[in-house]
């Protein structure tokens, strides 16, 4: 569905909101795990149940911030899905979080050069998807400038001025791969994403609801 050009122009991803059972627990946990000036967090019952079919990405500088971040998110009650290690890619840990939501705190740098900083250099959010390319076209149309994109594997969509977390798409099984958990999942995502334009729900049921 297309929007006119006008709107298409001034679309983005405004804010994020995390739909969460125990309203309080969540706002300690998230500051003590040091993300919270970036989130929204909303009380709700909905029904979910297995893979929500997204993660909220850290990239971080350096191995001694990744392990930084893991640590006080375990802290403050987090479960290590994937303990943090070397990769290919450089050293990354997976978490979830008491409410459900899964993170990913992420450096390209494999060797530590410098102490842990708490310094967050970005924040992804990766929605998981059945077709990639189908989605693309869907955001672009609505006015999202694509920054990257590889084929049908994954597509990243260029900030937004009021937003600070970057969203990008990715498979969903593949991205439940990549977290260590199963693909399979019910329910709601428990994730509300904030629009400069209208309200609406992509094919894969991610709702998007207009901000004043």
């Amino acid at each position: 569905m297309a929007t006119t050009a006008s709107t298409a122009a001034h679309m983005s991803l405004a804010s994020v909101t995390l739909e969460v059972a125990d309203l309080e627990a969540a706002r300690l946990f998230y500051s003590a795990f040091g993300v919270d000036s970036f989130l929204r967090l909303r009380a709700s019952e909905t029904h979910s149940t297995g893979f929500r079919g997204f993660t909220l990405a850290l990239t971080v500088p350096g191995p001694a911030t990744v392990d930084g971040f893991v640590g006080a998110a375990v802290d403050a009650g987090a479960t290590v899905l994937k303990p943090a290690k070397k990769s290919m890619w450089g050293y990354s840990g997976v978490v979830q979080a008491p409410d459900g939501t899964i993170w990913k705190i992420a450096t390209s740098a494999k060797k530590d050069t410098g102490p842990d900083t708490r310094e967050i250099d970005e924040i992804v959010l990766l929605l998981g998807v059945e077709d990639v390319k189908a989605t693309k076209e869907l955001y672009a149309d609505r006015g999202l400038a694509v920054a990257k994109s590889f084929g049908g594997k994954y597509v990243q969509f260029a900030p937004g001025q009021n937003s600070p977390v970057t969203l990008a798409l990715y498979k969903r099984r593949a991205l439940a791969k990549d977290l260590g958990v199963p693909v399979d999942g019910t329910g709601s995502h428990r994730i509300v994403l904030g629009t400069t334009t209208d309200t609406f729900t992509d094919p894969d049921g991610f709702a998007w609801e207009a901000t004043a």
